[in-house]
């Protein structure tokens, strides 16, 4: 039976892990006939389908005046629990204004159980689903355990009681082993693996001319290697690691794009690399302003791409993170069929590595040997061929909506007592 389902988050909106997982999930309930809507305090969801509630945004000024007394104090003065409380009360609420209007029958939160950017919001889905004991399913992409800004705080007592809470109406969903492992361990809370997905049973369309020029306005050659760096610009990124793999390579034509901006975590790592580049004799890009959730042409005349649209002209990927969640980057350029270095982070260790991708690998420095695969990958095409097309297989088996839609199905049938539905046809198989 078609479900109502009720996503929950302080935004829904750009191209975050959060945004973007959300999506894909609504996608594959989508397919079983469920109906998604949603509740933040951000959105760029349809308007039909949206309850925005700005007090639910992480960066509502009300939000900020509480973090800047909880966090990196060891304890809140009664001023601070009083406006807590006054704003859980408040979104609780609104919650259940949500739910009554949209006929919610299942929720599923998305990491606001999880990480506390919005300490009230978590207290008051908390309440709300204790009230109801309406069924829902907890998606946590990263525990506020993992984040050295929240290992001081004067919550102590809030984090306990909801991030997340234990509920017998709620499952949890994680997205690698580890965290699951620290969840049962700090919270005797029981949880599934799913890792992030994407459409791998449905290849994306080829390149069309919309992108024809895109590396023109890059302002490389078509002679040149687009090596893309396609993250934020932070730290735990490691971008440093790609610069230096570059000017190692000591090749005019390998050309270091990065396709994001440093965010709100400041400008000064940027600087530094860009000094490094200089140093380095590497030729670094930064395209962040002309990349956008959708095409459109900005207020000075020039055509914005999509994330999608540049990755169908790389030439090879970048991914020498010190720390992920999960990758959601790396399935993206497996998706394209774009070969990819990457740092052996602990969860790609754990998690990704065991599958048996063909990804070229290194461990916090660069050698000799992955500069060869980097020259042979990018310069012997019948080898880069055989290599992406193998991880597309590898990606279609372990991190498809086919196993995501299994999972999904699983909860919602031991929530709901519902026997899932049959599975749907591809658009391969439907053609």
């Amino acid at each position: 039976m078609s479900k109502n389902i009720g996503f929950i988050s302080t935004r829904f909106a750009g191209s975050d892990g959060v945004s973007l997982e959300s999506a894909k999930w609504a996608e594959v309930l989508w397919d079983d006939k469920h109906v998604s809507y949603w509740y933040s305090g951000r959105n760029d969801r349809d308007p039909g389908c949206s309850y925005c509630v700005p007090e639910a945004y992480f960066g509502h000024p009300e939000n900020e005046w509480i973090n800047e007394r909880i966090w990196g104090h060891p304890r809140r003065n009664p001023e601070v629990t009083e406006r807590i409380n006054a704003m859980a009360d408040y979104l609780k609420q609104t919650l259940y204004d949500f739910v009554n209007y949209h006929n919610i029958d299942i929720l599923i939160p998305q990491n606001v159980l999880a990480i506390p950017m919005h300490v009230p919001l978590g207290i008051a889905l908390t309440e709300f689903l204790a009230e109801t004991q309406m069924p829902a399913i907890a998606h946590h992409h990263d525990f506020y355990w993992e984040r050295t800004r929240f290992s001081i705080g004067g919550v102590k007592d809030y984090l306990d009681m909801a991030f997340p809470p234990s509920l017998p109406h709620l499952h949890h969903i994680g997205i690698n082993q580890a965290a699951l492992e620290q969840l049962a361990l700090r919270k005797g809370v029981t949880s599934t693996l799913m890792p992030n997905v994407f459409d791998f049973d449905n290849p994306p369309p080829q390149a069309d001319r919309y992108t024809s020029d895109i590396r023109k306005e890059i302002g490389i050659s078509e002679d040149d290697f687009l090596i893309l760096q396609p993250t934020r610009i932070v730290p735990r990124k490691g971008i440093e690691h790609a610069i230096k793999m570059v000017g190692m390579l000591n090749d005019d034509r390998y050309k270091l794009v990065i396709s994001h901006d440093a965010g709100d975590e400041g400008l000064d790592y940027k600087h530094q690399l860009e000094e490094m580049a200089k140093q380095e004799g590497v030729d670094l890009r930064f395209f962040a302003a002309r990349i956008g959730e959708v095409r459109q042409v900005d207020h000075q005349g020039n055509k914005i791409y999509t994330l999608w649209d540049i990755y169908k002209h790389a030439d090879l990927m970048t991914y020498p993170s010190t720390y992920e969640g999960f990758g959601n980057a790396l399935l993206e350029a497996i998706y394209f069929k774009v070969p990819v270095v990457i740092n052996r982070y602990s969860i790609y260790v754990q998690d990704i590595e065991p599958k048996g991708f063909k990804l070229i690998e290194m461990d916090g420095f660069i050698t000799q040997n992955l500069l060869d695969q980097v020259r042979r990958v990018i310069e012997d095409k019948e080898h880069r061929k055989s290599i992406v097309d193998h991880n597309y297989k590898v990606a279609r088996r372990y991190y498809s909506y086919t196993v995501l839609r299994r999972v999904l199905r699983h909860h919602i049938a031991m929530l709901t007592g519902d026997a899932p539905n049959a599975s749907p046809r591809t658009k391969e198989s439907s053609k």
